[in-house]
């Protein structure tokens, strides 16, 4: 600070140094700095002058500066302030950097609704097995259990009892489309011969309904037709159970794509029934992914948990 840096012999003018050294003396303690007069040196009788000294007048020392012990206290001040603040500085900053963020004032941050799912792995492929979409596997093709690749349910979850992880039959997966249009379903299915279809669901506390269905075909150009003869793309194509009119999302952006993967995402604008869907379609070479979020009531499906799940489940077959 600029009062610390100055010394006792900065603070008065070089004049006023000279006339100290010249005419200050040591005094008693307690005895007050303006009870001792300036004395000057005597000069011999008519002996003109120093030059350049100036005549030394009482009290000139005191108006020109305050005595070294008074510049010593308050510089003694300004110093102890320094320190203090620099002291009380630091350890608000230590302080605040060993917080938690959420216990800083104006830095928490409201968690935005995301489940809590367990860590994600691949699950190990056969021996000499390409991933689905390296160089040395031009057919896309997955060859790890399709089990194994279905998302986890997250944390708090109550397990779907027919849609466990494992094998679905035909007629399981059939029931996520509407009672009318499981025949037409049905017949793609049939056309399309998908090798497997395996599902898990669960219900979380506040009531919404996860649903995910892989379905494996025999090749990339399978799983392309199954897409096209529901008719997916810039709609959401054959409906599924419980929804009503159903859109593409417009808050699904690019950044969530993943590479080689090409999703439809879709959600049922109001006003709608019973409950509120959300859903998309995923084809991942030779398979192809179903996610569903369903909620009872007149809120919306939460579109953070289900934007979550899409690309965590996305991340697994890619």
């Amino acid at each position: 600070m600029p009062g610390a840096a100055v010394t006792s012999e900065a603070a008065v003018t070089p004049q006023g140094a000279e006339a100290s050294r010249a005419a200050v003396v040591p005094q008693a303690p307690g005895v007050p700095e303006a009870a001792v007069p300036p004395v000057p040196h005597p000069l011999p009788e008519g002996a003109p002058p120093l030059p350049g000294t100036p005549p030394v007048v009482a009290g000139a020392v005191g108006a020109a500066s305050p005595p070294p012990r008074r510049v010593l206290r308050a510089v003694a001040r300004w110093t102890a302030a320094a320190l203090a603040f620099g002291v009380l500085g630091t350890g608000t900053a230590f302080g605040i950097a060993s917080l938690e963020r959420t216990d800083v004032p104006g830095l928490a941050t409201e968690g935005d609704g995301r489940w809590d799912y367990p860590e994600l792995s691949l699950p190990a492929l056969p021996a000499g097995s390409p991933q689905p979409f390296s160089p040395g596997n031009p057919g896309e093709i997955h060859h790890a259990d399709l089990r194994e690749l279905l998302l986890p349910a997250p944390a708090g979850a109550k397990p779907d009892k027919k849609l466990t992880g494992g094998w679905i039959s035909t007629e399981t997966f059939l029931d996520a489309y509407r009672e009318q249009n499981r025949r037409s379903v049905a017949q793609l299915l049939k056309d399309t011969a998908p090798r497997h279809i395996a599902a898990r669901g669960w219900t979380m506390p506040d009531g919404t309904t996860s649903r995910v269905y892989l379905v494996r075909f025999n090749s990339t150009a399978f799983a392309s037709r199954m897409v096209d003869d529901l008719n997916v793309g810039s709609s959401a194509g054959t409906p599924l159970a419980r929804t009503d009119t159903t859109d593409l999302d417009p808050t699904w952006g690019s950044a969530n794509d993943i590479e080689n993967l090409s999703s439809f995402v879709f959600t049922e604008q109001a006003p709608f029934g019973a409950e509120h869907v959300r859903q998309a379609y995923t084809l991942a070479g030779d398979t192809l992914a179903l996610v569903v979020h369903e909620r009872p009531g007149k809120r919306e499906t939460a579109r953070i948990p289900f934007q979550q799940t899409l690309i965590l489940q996305n991340q697994l077959l890619a």
